[in-house]
């Protein structure tokens, strides 16, 4: 191996540790801060009388880094963006990042070309992420495929915090407002793909 793939390599990996030290830090933060939020949410849903048969929470099987099955579990709401927070133990335990592109289904990975099924199991799947932030702007260019791929070209500590504060950002603007502002994305693996949306080149 050359001293430039050498010296890339180490680059990467030296970034993979920054980013799984902030998914840590952060991570843990964030979950001690809404727990009780979860507790408390969790709870209304197994008092209240059944609605169907996911119960309080919704368990799904996703693809995580270097092809690894999962599977994620959130509650079974979506009030305060309650279900995306609870993912937070995945991202402590390492199964999702809090910045990447959004897990995918087996059946979806399935259908990935060789090229996106590369770098898609080179990375871990995010709480949030680029598609999440930008998708839905109506231009062609903000398409999920194409953010999440630029994404893995470019991804680092500083585009991971951008894209956290957009993350927060977009839903504290709606609520102040108290509508959702036209053509932004909700923060969920599966709300920001478009009607039609493939995986598959």
């Amino acid at each position: 191996m050359g001293a430039m793939a050498l010296r890339r390599l180490a680059g990467a990996l030296a970034a993979m540790t920054v980013k799984r030290t902030l998914d840590l830090l952060l991570g843990s933060a964030l979950l001690l801060l809404v727990g009780p939020a979860l507790v408390v949410a969790a709870l209304t849903l197994a008092l209240r009388p059944p609605r169907g048969p996911a119960g309080v929470l919704r368990r799904e099987d996703r693809v995580g880094l270097g092809g690894h099955l999962f599977e994620l579990r959130s509650l079974g709401t979506r009030r305060y963006r309650l279900d995306l927070l609870s993912r937070l133990p995945h991202v402590v335990r390492g199964d999702l990042s809090l910045v990447g592109p959004a897990p995918l289904a087996p059946d979806e990975a399935a259908r990935l070309g060789p090229a996106d099924g590369r770098w898609r199991q080179a990375l871990r799947p995010g709480l949030t992420g680029l598609a999440q932030v930008r998708a839905r702007s109506g231009m062609p260019w903000d398409e999920p495929a194409l953010l999440d791929a630029h994404y893995a070209e470019h991804h680092g500590t500083r585009l991971d915090l951008v894209i956290l504060a957009q993350s927060v950002r977009i839903p504290l603007r709606a609520a102040v407002r108290g509508r959702r502002r036209p053509g932004k994305a909700h923060l969920s693996d599966t709300d920001h793909r478009l009607p039609g949306f493939s995986v598959a080149e």
